[in-house]
């Protein structure tokens, strides 16, 4: 990897998905602007706004008029952490790329360590790992301690403990991402199974900056569930042991009536014809639900639907001003933006210096 660009496109992106997170961009630009202004090389923020329902948009758009390096991609709708990231990644010039969160809980200070780190080791992948969740709650260390090692024994050792979506991807292993069809990725496990060399740097958790959590317990479930489906068989294995083990249980009240009606009793009642039927019921139900889980995936596979749709994407030449609605409850704000060259709010821009083909 070169240690510079030609025509000043950047050695480094940082990737900031965002979602309402209008209370924390003033402290977050506070942060991360003095660390990225003292690596002394070509960067550029790619701040990817989710469909914010707030200010995000309008306030990256006024950090972007003092932060030339700080580019605004706006998604149309909300289409999830992992989609914002991906759409990022996508967008992402530098041949270094490192996503992050907004809310400081990861501290943009680590990015220098994990540069630094990945060009004297040669490394692809530098994870940033939670050495410290003092300041997460009880509940939460707990069941993302359970996640990790259930997704460790899942899909292999090689994924890294308490590691999240804070993490440095080289140039190669962002092409790599970006040629896979991975239509829900979970980048925290897709990273580590592609095998590239590695490496980690540990930090103390912070608290969040400010605003709200937009990891509630709903989403990290689905989180969980992803994780599960997109990289092993395993929901479909547990469906063969449930059908398994209800079939011993139905052979055992088969012994158990044979050995009442030998002793002479009567089986009061339906009770137990009853529980049987719930019981065979519930397990076809539930490996009818895995299956139909697993044919769904296939079935938006084969769609080949995208998972985001670009609207907006600073890094077009300045042009005639465009409005970029906001959604604010029923209510739409403009915020006046500069388009592409050729006034197209979704055209795909590429670097300076660097061709379409090149960007490509």
């Amino acid at each position: 990897m070169s240690e510079c660009t030609e025509g000043g496109t950047p050695v480094l992106s940082v990737v900031v998905p965002m979602f309402n997170e209008e209370a924390v961009i003033p402290a977050f630009a506070a942060r991360l602007r003095p660390v990225l202004d003292g690596l002394d090389l070509p960067y550029e923020v790619v701040a990817v706004d989710d469909g914010s329902a707030d200010d995000t948009a309008r306030l990256l758009d006024q950090h972007a008029r003092d932060w030339p390096e700080l580019r605004l991609v706006r998604l149309r709708r909300n289409s999830g952490h992992q989609a914002a990231l991906t759409a990022g990644l996508h967008r992402a010039y530098g041949d270094w790329v490192v996503s992050i969160d907004a809310d400081l809980q990861d501290p943009p200070e680590t990015i220098p360590r994990m540069l630094r780190l990945a060009r004297d080791r040669g490394l692809d992948v530098v994870y940033g790992v939670r050495a410290d969740r003092s300041t997460d709650t009880t509940f939460k260390r707990h069941t993302a301690g359970i996640y990790y090692r259930v997704m460790r024994r899942l899909v292999g050792a090689e994924v890294p403990a308490q590691a999240g979506d804070f993490r440095l991807l080289s140039r190669e292993v962002v092409e790599v991402l970006r040629g896979l069809p991975e239509r829900a990725p979970v980048y925290r496990l897709l990273v580590p199974s592609l095998g590239f060399a590695s490496g980690e740097v540990t930090y103390a958790r912070a608290p969040r900056a400010a605003g709200t959590t937009k990891y509630p317990l709903r989403k990290m479930v689905a989180l969980a569930w992803d994780s599960a489906a997109n990289f092993s068989a395993a929901p479909l294995r547990l469906a063969t042991w449930l059908g398994a083990a209800a079939f011993v249980l139905c052979l055992a009240m088969i012994v158990f009536g044979v050995v009442v009606w030998a002793n002479g009793a009567v089986i009061p009642g339906w009770t137990s014809l009853f529980l049987a039927v719930l019981l065979l019921s519930a397990v076809q139900l539930i490996c009818l639900g895995l299956l139909g889980e697993y044919v769904s995936r296939i079935y938006r596979t084969v769609q080949n639907r995208p998972t985001f749709h670009i609207g907006y994407d600073s890094a077009g030449e300045a042009g005639r001003a465009t409005v970029i609605p906001v959604q604010r409850g029923a209510d739409r704000s403009p915020v006046t933006v500069p388009p592409s060259a050729d006034g197209s709010e979704a055209s795909a821009p590429h670097p300076p210096g660097r061709s379409p083909a090149a960007a490509r």
